[in-house]
């Protein structure tokens, strides 16, 4: 959870309000226990809440193909049935909260590279059995109120303007009715977006987004039944379960040890502790350096 302070920016390098530092996807995976996720989602929901927070954008369960993707410590797998079911958890514990959550993201984005500008040229069968696997596990058990659609285009398409992936799959096939959004500057055609099922931009439209819905509407490229269906599905997700938004004012943050930290750190310390485990200290090793740009930061190590 991290919620920046002030007018933040884009790029999520300024101040944010303190919060409870859960691991990661890939570490809470090694559990293979979809009830702590939901637990550790309960735990993110609460805190959102108490900062004001509607949307969590997250979880992130996008396969794991290759080493080298610089987000794979945010994923959980690489085994997509494990993904979706753990990232379902995660799903079903933040909105206990009156929370949204946003899985991401829509589709077939496993590389960092290019990301704004990849091609990703997959055949039906190999997209379903992999890539899509865990969206539907999501969509299907646990009812999202927001998808977060990916950088890269997937067979010519970028996948915001995808409609073989957000209309005739993701909410013809699977049912979903909520609002799908970009990943931060991740709009491209914005009337072609709406057509094919995508809708809001984030952080906010382009400069010419609007400009170009407007022109589109104008020319008879652009429906306004599908305008309309697009500006009510972020209002729509609130009512699903009888929900409301988040109200502001609640407390304001959940206390410290929060009932879904303790039992993540559990699991990170178990995983440690196993058999198969090889430590990077070198025997008879007291200390660690918990950050390179601070030395003098250490934490002690316990040894059994």
């Amino acid at each position: 959870m991290r919620k920046q302070t002030g007018s933040g920016d884009h790029l999520g390098i300024a101040a944010s309000q303190p919060a409870t530092c859960f691991p990661t996807a890939a570490t809470v995976a090694n559990g293979w226990d979809p009830s702590l996720a939901e637990e550790i989602g309960e735990a993110l929901g609460a805190e959102a809440a108490s900062q004001g927070v509607d949307v969590v954008l997250g979880p992130g369960l996008n396969v794991k193909r290759s080493p080298l993707c610089g987000r794979n410590f945010e994923y959980f797998s690489e085994d997509p049935y494990l993904a979706g079911h753990l990232a379902a958890g995660y799903v079903r514990g933040i909105q206990s909260q009156g929370i949204a959550a946003s899985p991401k993201h829509f589709a077939a984005n496993s590389q960092e590279l290019r990301r704004m500008a990849s091609d990703s040229v997959v055949d039906e069968r190999t997209l379903r059995e992999i890539y899509l696997t865990g969206f539907e596990i999501v969509v299907r058990e646990s009812s999202p109120r927001v998808v977060m659609s990916s950088y890269n285009k997937v067979n010519g398409t970028y996948a915001h303007e995808n409609t073989h992936l957000l209309s005739d799959i993701l909410r013809d096939e699977w049912g979903f009715d909520g609002a799908v959004i970009t990943d931060w500057g991740g709009g491209n055609d914005a009337p072609s977006a709406i057509r094919a099922g995508g809708g809001l931009e984030m952080p906010s439209p382009g400069l010419d987004s609007v400009p170009a819905i407007l022109d589109a509407i104008d020319h008879h490229e652009l429906s306004m039944e599908d305008l309309d269906a697009r500006v009510e599905e972020p209002a729509r997700p609130w009512h699903l379960g009888g929900r409301q938004p988040c109200p502001r004012g609640r407390p304001r943050r959940p206390p410290r040890g929060s009932p879904g930290a303790w039992p993540a750190r559990r699991l990170c310390c178990c995983a440690m502790r196993a058999p198969s485990f090889r430590s990077p200290l070198r025997p008879g090793s007291q200390s660690l350096a918990t950050s390179p740009r601070r030395p003098a930061t250490r934490a002690r190590v316990r040894r059994s």
